[in-house]
């Protein structure tokens, strides 16, 4: 039981599984079973209930459904990490939170830059914005010892602050007409939630059924559903009950039970569905095509200039300190590993772009940007930490 508890918890066995899926998908659509994997994509999934109904293809409740709850336990995540975990004091944020802020502009920057003149393909500009923690933090476990966990903790860091970007670049941008009824409904059902966190209600079950009703509220508002999922994890009680002691409460237990959940179903079986792209008639100059070669850049050059950039100014300037034990080699190795984007990149390339063509330009730049954040951080990482005992807990000076 204990081993299964490891490998549930083991971001390198849940980044592993994210890339078998990804592969699994590219090599059923370049191949015989394209239409099988075209078909069950688009395969339509219907829910009624009265007059209310939802009826969408597969890959929308994958995107829309399946995701809310992997943006739910982030919310969980974010919360937890601000009221009690390691972005509690000033000094713990501002080092993580000024690179992800480098990490999010240059990026986009770049994208934009590239694609300034083409007033569709910029749409896309937020899509190398983001780092996929599942992914990065796989890819750092590959290393184990040889990196300090304060740059475990860092990257973790910058991944969150990254995740809250991305939340608000989605409500801000990738939003579409309003329904004023619905939206009125999901606000009836936040001040539900308000009420009940209020009132000391400690079962998960009420905020995850009044959550279904703000995640519906939502998805027919115009808003994208996945924010409902977030905004509902933020009224879930981080106290315990009144029995106090070590008693979990319902974040932590939520947050616990969802996790491999999220690891282990949702987020391979979103790399299975939105992976999947035709190389047929895919050249080496189908990576200059604009929109490819913005995500390219902006991921795998942008997020490491952006991240470490923004963090050595930081230390410069005396506005942040150094994380212990982490020199400033193995600083930049974790800022190349930002580059991985995947799932959140794929996931607001498919909010910015509807058509074939550009889904596969959008695929293609995130898949090879993320493959060469992974390999060419992995190279740094092992080059800067030959000595592994350099990488022992010492206090070092910014």
């Amino acid at each position: 039981m204990d081993q299964l508890q490891r490998l549930i918890q083991s971001p390198l066995v849940a980044g592993a599984l994210l890339m078998a899926m990804a592969v699994l998908a590219l090599v059923m659509d370049n191949s015989g079973l394209s239409w099988l994997y075209d078909r069950l994509l688009t395969l339509p999934v219907s829910v009624q209930i009265a007059a209310f109904e939802i009826d969408k293809p597969l890959l929308l409740w994958i995107n829309d459904g399946m995701m809310a709850i992997f943006f739910f336990l982030i919310g969980l995540e974010i919360k937890r990490e601000m009221v009690a975990g390691h972005l509690t004091q000033v000094d713990q944020v501002a080092l993580p939170g000024i690179a992800a802020a480098g990490g999010v502009f240059v990026p986009a920057a770049i994208y934009a830059a590239i694609n300034w003149s083409d007033p569709i393909a910029i749409d896309g500009w937020a899509i190398p914005a983001a780092t996929d923690i599942a992914f990065a933090l796989g890819v750092l476990m590959l290393l184990r010892d040889r990196v300090p966990v304060a740059a475990r903790l860092f990257l973790t860091a910058v991944a969150i602050f990254d995740d809250l970007a991305a939340i608000v670049i989605i409500a801000i941008f990738f939003t579409a007409d309003l329904s004023l009824v619905s939206l009125s409904i999901a606000a009836a059902g936040m001040a539900a939630l308000f009420i009940a966190n209020r009132a000391g209600v400690m079962r998960p079950a009420v905020y995850i059924l009044i959550g279904l009703v703000v995640w519906a509220s939502v998805l027919k508002s115009g808003v994208h559903a996945t924010l409902a999922g977030f905004a509902t994890a933020l009224f879930v009680p981080l106290r315990p009950g009144k029995s106090g002691g070590h008693v979990e409460s319902p974040l932590e237990k939520l947050e616990h039970g969802l996790q491999p959940w999220v690891a282990f179903v949702i987020l391979p079986v979103f790399a299975f569905a939105n992976a999947g792209v035709s190389l047929e008639g895919l050249t080496f100059s189908s990576l200059f095509e604009p929109v490819t070669l913005g995500i390219l850049l902006g991921l795998f050059v942008g997020k490491q200039v952006g991240v470490f950039g923004a963090a050595w100014l930081a230390i410069r300037l005396g506005l942040a300190k150094r994380p212990e034990g982490v020199s400033m080699g193995v600083l930049y190795g974790v800022s190349i590993l930002c580059g991985i984007g995947f799932t959140m990149s794929l996931f607001i390339g498919g909010l910015a772009f509807e058509g074939p063509d550009m889904a596969r330009g959008v695929r293609v730049g995130v898949l090879a940007a993320s493959l060469l954040a992974a390999v060419f951080g992995v190279v740094v990482l092992r080059l800067v930490t030959r000595d592994p005992a350099k990488n022992a807990p010492s206090t070092v000076e910014a």
